[in-house]
């Protein structure tokens, strides 16, 4: 298990930034994935770690060891990316053996190597199976299986499951979460996929035109977003705009109707202009709790989905959407009623700027 900083890393392609002041660390063992929208930077990032780019100013250090110039090749890194990119006349088992023999290990230490992370991956009874006899899912777990065999201290993952269908996405991000605790090797993964981030990571950066917009666990990037960009990239979320009315009281006013927060609005002060998000779920139909927050809506919209009943309400000339759900027996508000939704002070999340 290694470490690993980024200190100002700085890229440059010409005229273009595609990095700018990226400073990160990750913990032993950790598995910090980078998302973001195509451009962001965030491959950009891992090939700088992996060694296929420089970066133009910045500090790259794995164990404190300054990496800055060293090749690739004398890296110890692992590397899974998009494309399968397994050898066709190979079988599972030689094309994960192949690192090893690059290294002078043992045959037989080859064989059993690759035999046992192959059964980790859960293909022990495909270790004879040539690529083509193999389904996506399964060359990329060969593919996994084979960055491991070397033993890095780093496993680097680059959009590894988006070639792959919906199921198989699913299955293949536990399966390599899985391995990953079980090994507790390092792992940086790029993704832009949030609920594939959200569910495998111990952190998630959040990354916006070659800068960090947020770092957090999933659960604080998700409840707690910073950001507008943050809030609109990562699930769903109501954004109103709203004016301070008394920062020490968390509170917002949001036409004729004052929102509480839990806590104090920081750095702002009476008739400063915030954003003020709710996740859809976060809004229940009917008379609020004590204590809690409400609006006054029209409801345009309502869309069974199964488990969760969707609406769609208009407050003033927004809309807002409320994920409610089906209680059964419960009744449901009808389309073009008008109807309160009660809310938390914790479900009030007010973002930085105005």
């Amino acid at each position: 298990m290694a470490t690993l900083d980024l200190k100002g890393i700085r890229k440059v392609f010409g005229s273009t930034v595609a990095l700018e002041e990226l400073s990160l660390s990750v913990g032993s063992g950790e598995l910090v994935s980078l998302l973001g929208p195509s451009g962001c930077g965030k491959t950009t990032a891992l090939r700088i770690v992996a060694g296929f780019e420089a970066p133009t100013t910045g500090d790259l250090l794995v164990d404190g060891e300054d990496f800055v110039g060293v090749p690739a090749s004398k890296r110890n890194m692992g590397m899974v990316f998009q494309a399968y990119s397994l050898f066709p006349n190979m079988t599972a088992r030689q094309n994960v053996e192949f690192g090893m023999r690059m290294r002078k290990v043992a045959r037989d230490k080859c064989r059993s190597r690759a035999e046992e992370l192959l059964g980790l991956v859960g293909l022990a009874e495909r270790v004879s199976n040539y690529p083509h006899e193999l389904s996506g899912g399964q060359q990329q777990r060969v593919a996994l299986a084979r960055a491991l065999a070397i033993e890095p201290a780093i496993l680097l993952l680059d959009e590894p499951l988006s070639a792959l269908d919906a199921k198989v996405r699913v299955d293949l991000r536990q399966q390599i979460r899985r391995v990953q605790t079980r090994l507790g090797i390092t792992t940086l993964y790029v993704t832009h996929d949030q609920e594939e981030a959200l569910s495998i990571s111990d952190r998630v950066v959040v990354m916006n035109e070659g800068a960090i917009e947020q770092v957090g666990s999933p659960a604080e990037i998700y409840n707690r977003p910073r950001t507008r960009f943050v809030a609109s990239f990562v699930g769903t979320l109501n954004m109103l705009d709203g004016v301070v009315a008394d920062p020490a009281a968390g509170a917002i006013r949001i036409d004729e109707t004052t929102v509480f927060a839990r806590r104090p609005i920081e750095s702002a002060r009476p008739g400063d202009k915030r954003t003020l998000a709710l996740r859809p779920e976060a809004l229940r139909p009917g008379p609020p709790e004590e204590g809690a927050n409400a609006l006054r809506v029209a409801v345009e919209e309502v869309t069974f989905l199964g488990a969760v009943v969707r609406l769609k309400a208009r407050l003033g000339d927004r809309i807002l959407l409320v994920d409610t759900f089906n209680a059964g027996v419960a009744a449901l508000p009808r389309r073009g009623e008008t109807v309160e939704l009660g809310f938390s002070r914790d479900d009030v999340i007010v973002l930085e700027g105005g």
